[in-house]
């Protein structure tokens, strides 16, 4: 065989082969990016969303806790925890009395093994439920004592906050399933400003993401605090939200992961007015951006990241109704006149539960 003509024969062979390898990954690449975009989740839209309402008598409720097979545990302004299994209008309710004294519960959490609830004013009273009974695992009494949200991170350590009766933040830790609580010192914690607290509106002053933390303040202040170890150390980061009043500033917060958030609230004494009372973050909440401002909606009480919808998909509720947004909070609509829900928690992409003044609420989302 001629040389020449040989060393052509394996050139060719190589071009042929590279080729293939060419074309195989033009293939592969084409099927990958039919898979991606047949995966990618797109915003859903809505023009009305439908509530079935229940009715409870004489209380007001700012506090639930739903697990994944739809069961809605929720405590109320007047000592009661009350529990609706398999998202049906059938309810199991306890009261709770300490000696003359109805605690008005507005936090609720849950360790995954026990229920716990958490009263404001003084005393603070908080109680860890299981199996029908409710046993008193922290007190707390000051003139100022206020305890505002209470959330775990796992079976083992949860935390709680409340207004200053210092100067700083009230916050009580546990790491033992909730069994003992401690309050922090505040030279472990940022000083508060003058006239900065929280407020007890809808149990969500508190966010967690893995052993991140963040808190949400409002008042003459609207700051969020931040730590990354399960409130062991503690940042504090400024936020645009409206600021400077009595009932002026964040009234509720939520992470879809550890750099996505976004904060909500404004003014309780004119909720119309939509002008810095919602922001994002992409940087963990050290910085904020306000988003849709002098736009739809007002005041809110809280607002919460639809699951499993790569943080496109917001609802925010509050005495002035439900509004939705599904581009990650740049643009809202109004979904539901309904008002006097004061909190919203979801069972999955598709169904949550609210609750308000003398009610509670059953949201199914069917697109349009």
């Amino acid at each position: 065989m001629n040389h020449f003509f040989f060393k052509s024969l394996i050139f060719d062979k190589s071009n042929l082969f590279k080729m293939k390898s060419h074309r195989l990954l033009l293939i592969l690449s084409l099927i990958l990016l039919f898979i991606s975009c047949k995966n990618e989740i797109r915003p859903r839209t809505f023009e009305n969303i439908s509530i079935e309402e229940i009715k409870i008598d004489s209380t007001s409720i700012r506090a639930i806790h739903v697990l994944k097979d739809s069961t809605l545990f929720f405590a109320t302004s007047d000592g009661n925890i009350g529990m609706s299994t398999g998202f049906t209008n059938k309810m199991m309710i306890t009261t709770i009395k300490h000696d003359t004294i109805t605690p008005h519960f507005r936090s609720i959490a849950s360790n995954g093994d026990a229920l716990f609830v958490l009263s404001v004013g003084n005393p603070a009273l908080l109680y860890k439920y299981t199996d029908g009974e409710a046993e008193l695992v922290y007190k707390e009494e000051h003139e100022k004592v206020f305890y505002d949200a209470m959330s775990f991170f796992d079976a083992k350590n949860g935390i709680a906050m409340g207004d200053p009766t210092e100067g700083c933040l009230s916050i009580i830790l546990t790491n033992d399933g909730g069994n003992s609580w401690s309050k922090l010192s505040c030279d472990q914690l940022p000083k508060i400003e003058q006239g900065e607290a929280a407020f007890a509106a809808s149990n969500t002053n508190i966010a967690i993401v893995d052993s991140n933390v963040w808190i949400a303040t409002g008042g003459q202040r609207a700051r969020v605090f931040h730590s990354p170890n399960k409130g062991k150390t503690w940042e504090v980061h400024n936020t645009p939200i409206t600021q400077g009043g009595k009932m002026t500033g964040i009234y509720s917060i939520d992470f879809y992961d550890s750099n996505n958030g976004i904060i909500f609230g404004g003014n309780w004494e004119d909720k119309k007015d939509n002008q810095a009372n919602k922001a994002i973050t992409q940087d963990g909440g050290k910085t904020w951006t306000l988003v849709a401002d002098n736009s739809e909606p007002g005041y809110k009480s809280c607002v919460q990241y639809i699951p499993n919808t790569e943080g496109k998909e917001i609802i925010a509720v509050g005495s002035t109704g439900v509004s939705f947004s599904n581009d990650g909070g740049s643009s809202w609509k109004e979904v539901s006149k309904e008002k006097d829900y004061y909190t919203i928690q979801f069972v999955n992409e598709n169904i949550a539960w609210l609750a308000g003044k003398n009610k509670i609420g059953k949201l199914i989302l069917n697109q349009n």
